[in-house]
């Protein structure tokens, strides 16, 4: 045998166990992620116990990536699932699905805990035991409240869907799901946003404008500002806040925010007795020291975190504005005009169904507020 066929037989034999071996590593890395989803997909075939008395289908996690450090293992997964009777396509949400294994021997993964995505807002049960108060027409979820107090918000809720749905004759699911998280700060975390942008407010609605088939819009409450409020007030904002879930189909970008945040409050006040002064208090203030607005208010008025006075008036011009094309014209044509202005220019939407333009409706509601909130 020559040298080099000598060479050969020495080297041949490491060059094939060295391309076995980088040949069988990924499918080793393959068995071990394939365990790892094995686990999550066995683990999430049943909700977590506090979640126990919540009407729940499609509770589902799927994973879409897996980073693994040793024996310990984070999937990154969505969350599927749907709130029996009231979501009409399934709730999404990011989450972290944490896994150890038993022993450095090759045991089993098994799951310990799972989590919010990073960036992802949390879920309400992330903050705690989630209570449950199931009506006729309302799911309250709730964390960290007396349940006194969830009953409380219960009621208002069962009083307000039908407040909503007799304000708009649209089909929608005439049910509604409402959170009452701990605290405001609470409440920020579900909703992502810092919580100077909620101080003061009762509550507030989630959902995707214009969409049929999406998960039920949920009202979250604050509650240190809903403590703060009259009984009276309790029913006017929690009647506004499922007026948008009500009216949420009919409602996309094109909808200015005058026309959707004032239909929700004419629906809120509509058959009580409530004033103009003593609803419209600070638009009020504005015209007696002769402010009156130029114009209905632009969609910046209505952000969160501003000046909370120019927000107040913001919301009452938008009601009055609304309150007036409904006595001038008729609530159907205040529902016509918001089912139009919702897949139409609003020009042509004021046309079709009040017969007038922009500025006729301006002036209109500009004499309204030197008539009702004028004088002393």
């Amino acid at each position: 045998m020559s040298p080099v066929h000598r060479l050969l037989v020495r080297v041949l034999p490491l060059l094939l166990g060295a391309l076995l071996a980088g040949c069988g590593a990924p499918a080793a890395r393959d068995a071990a992620e394939g365990d790892v989803r094995e686990a999550v997909a066995a683990w999430s075939r049943t909700p977590p116990a506090r979640l126990a008395g919540i009407p729940l289908e499609g509770w589902a996690y799927e994973v879409s990536a897996v980073r693994r450090d040793g024996e310990r293992a984070t999937a990154r997964a969505e969350l599927s699932y749907r709130l029996t009777g009231y979501d009409t396509a399934p709730a999404g949400s990011a989450r972290e699905v944490l896994l150890s294994r038993d022993g450095a021997d090759g045991g089993r993964w098994r799951v310990t805990g799972d989590r919010a995505a990073p960036g992802a807002p949390p879920q309400l049960w992330d903050q705690g035991p989630v209570e449950a108060v199931e009506g006729a027409h309302a799911l309250v979820l709730g964390v960290g409240q007396s349940p006194q107090t969830l009953s409380a918000v219960a009621a208002e809720a069962e009083r307000a869907v039908p407040a909503a749905g007799a304000a708009w004759p649209g089909a929608w699911a005439g049910r509604v799901v409402v959170l009452v998280p701990g605290s405001l700060e609470r409440m920020a975390e579900l909703l992502g946003r810092p919580a100077a942008e909620y101080r003061g407010m009762g509550a507030v609605t989630t959902g995707r404008v214009g969409a049929a088939k999406a998960p039920a819009d949920r009202v979250v409450v604050n509650p240190e500002g809903w403590a703060e409020l009259s009984a009276a007030g309790r029913g006017v904002v929690l009647t506004h806040e499922v007026t948008h879930v009500a009216t949420r189909a009919a409602t996309t970008a094109r909808t200015p925010l005058w026309l959707s945040e004032g239909f929700a409050d004419w629906a809120a006040y509509r058959g009580g007795t409530t004033t103009a002064r003593q609803a419209a208090p600070a638009l009020g203030r504005a015209v007696r020291r002769g402010e009156l607005p130029a114009a209905l208010p632009d969609d910046g008025a209505f952000a969160f975190g501003g000046d909370p006075e120019a927000l107040a008036r913001a919301y009452e011009g938008a009601w009055l504005a609304c309150r007036l094309i409904a006595a001038k014209w008729g609530d159907a044509t205040l529902v016509r005009l918001y089912e139009r202005a919702g897949r139409e220019p609003l020009a042509t939407a004021l046309e079709e169904t009040i017969g007038g333009d922009l500025p006729g409706l301006t002036l209109a509601w500009q004499a309204g507020l030197r008539e009702e909130l004028g004088g002393e």
